[in-house]
């Protein structure tokens, strides 16, 4: 009797489980389908901006990649995707003077390292907007008025 005990209560624990497990169960809610009507419950019945009509974003075909250098050693490197916004109509301007944007692009990279711009918290908001500044000043010198802004798509750091 006294080894029957021990298998007795676990059944009856788990038979309790079990029990308050279907009494205590949330309520099934059914999905609402029409947006438009939990746009309106939630009080945003307004449209969402999709951005300016007049501009269009050119995704640089390739990364950027920056070394990280202290003293005579490279001490990590910096991966960076752009995209910029231009002017609608202005892709395939953009497209011909690539070379010379990433040209110009590279060196203000290679500046803002130098001068410990990606080391600690290299990702801190105030970080990135001086160089997105950085970035967008010499694109328009590259580019004129067509380029509106940069956009920081990617950025990743490996430390060695």
């Amino acid at each position: 009797m006294t080894k029957l005990f021990p298998l007795i209560l676990l059944l009856i624990g788990v038979g309790a489980g079990v029990g308050a497990g279907v009494f205590l169960r949330p309520e099934v809610v059914p999905v609402v389908e029409d947006m438009d009507s939990k746009m309106e419950e939630a009080g945003g019945g307004e449209e969402i901006d999709e951005g300016d009509p007049a501009s269009e974003y050119v995704k640089m075909s390739n990364q950027f990649v920056v070394p990280i250098v202290d003293g005579d050693s490279v001490k990590g490197l910096v991966v960076m995707s752009l995209t910029l916004e231009v002017i609608a109509g202005q892709k395939d301007a953009v497209y011909t003077r690539e070379p010379k944007l990433r040209d110009s692009f590279l060196q203000v990279m290679f500046d803002h390292a130098n001068i410990g711009g990606f080391d600690g918290a290299f990702t801190n908001a105030s970080n990135l907007a001086v160089l997105r500044g950085a970035l967008l000043e010499v694109s328009q010198k590259v580019m004129g008025k067509q380029v509106t802004d940069v956009l920081i798509v990617e950025i990743a750091r490996q430390d060695y």
